[in-house]
């Protein structure tokens, strides 16, 4: 019987566990803007050292962590060039599928004679 409900049991820690990330990522607002992802990212920089310090004091590691490391990019960017680029694609999509159906034709052209 317990063979049974073990599986059932990791399931439903694993789906809690993604369920609760998922809610807190949403609620901290990482899923708008991207005003609203650069602000959770700023107060996540801001609570994470910390809560890590918090943490291995509890748990009595005295492990030397890593500093965090500087981000050097503006994610406003980032992702302002990524959809430009997708529109971008999009856009051109017609003319070069026309483009590389005229090409097709004329190798199958010129393959034929």
């Amino acid at each position: 019987m317990a063979a049974r409900i073990l599986p059932v049991v990791k399931l439903a820690t694993k789906l809690t566990i993604a369920g609760g990330a998922l809610y807190i990522a949403c609620d901290s607002g990482l899923f708008g803007s991207s005003e609203q992802g650069t602000e959770a990212l700023e107060k996540a920089k801001v609570a994470i050292p910390p809560a890590i310090e918090e943490w291995t004091k509890y748990f009595g590691l005295e492990a030397q962590l890593p500093t965090i490391p500087k981000i050097e990019f503006s994610p406003v960017q980032t992702w302002n060039s990524g959809v430009r680029w997708t529109i971008s694609a999009l856009s051109e999509a017609p003319t070069k599928a026309t483009e590389y159906t005229n090409q097709g034709f004329q190798y199958m052209k010129e393959l034929t004679k």
